[in-house]
Formats: structure tokens, C-alpha cells, sequence
């Protein structure tokens, strides 16, 4: 038995080294509430109150070595639903939540959506519990195949999971038509890698991150095309960016056939989003 506090002093000391004190303690937080099943609130408004946790110095040892705090818990929240999520599925990140409450504010009327790449299927259950829409997701991974398919069981997200592989046979699999097409495809260049935190470099799977150096936008291209086949006319693309190519986008979506894009800041004001028409 151990105070609260003690119990995140213990989780965040070793964290330090590599988040930074604030993360640090936010870490310790969530993997505290997690862990314990008491809400986050509980370990700062009665923070004497005496807990055990099972397992806590494995954890920690975990959580020292980098592993991220949602493989260590088994869970990441996304907009207020709580999705598994393990090792070789993306842990959904803030900027994905962004667009996917994009795609509920402007696509009320509800229609067909295809969610591409859905990896854990944040997007794809959002939109159908959110939507009066026929939501469908495509996935090649085996791995984030087993877990979409757990997440929209246990949140009773109506979502048409098939195997699909944006570069070659997504039209196939998904004629449609559809009223919009959205995806966080990989988008991070290869080159890049080196500067990525170890718990991101170390521990999720490159190949949801990581494309190319000399073709960055390989992904959205083939999305794209495909997209002329299985959209409507008008029908809309949606996509989280890397920010460094936002212009590089615009272009590319203009040249395959879409209007300029709009493109919107994510809460630290790079352009991380974008959302374009098929003419």
C-alpha cells in the first residue's frame, strides 16, 4: 500500500529523464488512473488516501523504457471513447481527433464514408456514432485489422471492415460511390525518423508512420485516384498532413482533379489538416 501521491512520484521520477518533468507527471497520471481504475481527479483531490496496484513496478519499468503509456495500459482515449490499442497499431494522437471532428461537423447529412487506413478505428467509429451514415474502414494491417474490429465490437460502431491496400486495390475492395473519403495515411518521410522521440521511433509501427524520402505523398496520390472511381461528384477527401507539405498538397490534389483544398491549423497552428473536393 502506498499514498496516491507516493504512487505518482514513483511512476514519474524515472520518467523525467525522458518527457520532462510536466509529461512526466501527466504520464504518471494516466497510467495511475488506468491502472488503478479511479479517475485521474481522485489521485489529486485525496491525494493521502492509501491505493495497491498490481503489477505497478513492472509497469513503471515499461514506462521507463520508453514504451508508450497507452501500450502499457491498453488504452487511449479519442474524443471521449476509450479504444484499445497494442503494439503495431498507431496510438491515435490529438491532431487525428481535429479532423475527425472536421468530418462530423461538416458531414451531418450523413451519406457513405470510407475511412482509409483506420488503424485502431477512431475515425471510422466516430463517424458512425456520431453520423447518421453507412461508415465503412479500410485496413491492410492484420495486426490493427484484429484490434479495429475489438473497438467497433465493444463501442457497437456499425463499421463495414474490409482488407484493403491504399496503394493498389482500394477501389477495388470499396467501389462506393461515397460522399467522402477520409484518412490519416502515413505521411512522416523517412528522413526523419532519427528526430523522432524513442517512444514514438522505438515502439509504433513505421510502417503507419513512415513513407519515402522522394515520395512523400505517395498515399494521398493513390487515395486520390482511387477517389475519382469511388466518390461522388463533389464528393470530399479529407486528410491529416505532414505540415511541411501542405503546398506540396494543394498541387498534387489539383493536378489529380479536386479543388484547392482548404486547408486548417492544428492547436499549435501548423497546417495539419486538409479537406478537398472532386470537381
Amino acid at each position: 500500500m502506498a499514498a496516491r501521491s507516493e504512487i505518482l512520484r514513483r511512476i514519474a521520477r524515472p520518467l523525467v529523464p525522458l518527457y520532462g518533468e510536466r509529461e512526466a507527471r501527466s504520464i504518471a497520471l494516466l497510467a495511475a488512473s488506468e491502472l488503478s481504475g479511479l479517475p485521474a481527479a481522485a489521485f489529486l483531490t485525496d491525494p493521502r488516501a492509501e491505493l495497491e496496484i498490481a503489477a505497478l513496478d513492472e509497469a513503471v519499468a515499461q514506462l521507463a523504457a520508453g514504451r508508450p503509456v497507452q501500450y502499457v495500459t491498453g488504452i487511449a482515449e479519442f474524443l471521449g471513447r476509450r479504444f484499445a490499442v497494442r503494439e503495431g497499431v498507431l496510438i491515435p494522437r490529438p491532431e487525428t481527433e481535429e479532423l475527425a471532428a472536421w468530418v462530423v461537423r461538416d458531414e451531418r447529412a450523413g451519406g457513405a464514408l470510407l475511412d482509409v487506413g483506420t488503424g485502431s478505428g477512431c475515425i471510422a467509429a466516430t463517424l458512425a456514432l456520431e453520423l447518421p451514415a453507412a461508415v465503412a474502414a479500410a485496413e491492410l494491417s492484420d495486426a490493427a485489422l484484429a484490434v479495429a474490429a475489438e473497438n467497433f465490437r465493444a463501442l457497437g460502431a456499425d463499421v463495414d471492415l474490409r482488407r484493403a491496400d491504399a496503394l493498389h486495390d482500394l477501389a477495388e475492395v470499396f467501389p462506393g460511390p461515397f460522399d467522402a473519403i477520409v484518412s490519416n495515411p502515413p505521411y512522416v518521410p523517412r528522413r526523419d525518423l532519427a528526430t523522432m522521440h524513442p517512444n514514438v521511433r522505438d515502439h509504433e509501427p513505421h510502417e503507419a508512420l513512415l513513407v519515402p524520402d522522394d515520395d512523400p505523398l505517395r498515399f494521398y496520390r493513390a487515395i486520390a485516384r482511387a477517389g475519382r472511381l469511388m466518390l461522388r461528384p463533389g464528393g470530399r477527401l479529407y486528410f491529416e498532413i505532414y505540415h511541411l507539405h501542405a503546398d506540396a498538397m494543394g498541387e498534387m490534389l489539383r493536378a489529380e482533379g479536386y479543388t484547392a483544398p482548404e486547408v486548417r491549423e492544428d492547436l499549435f497552428g501548423k497546417p495539419r489538416m486538409l479537406c478537398s473536393r472532386l470537381k
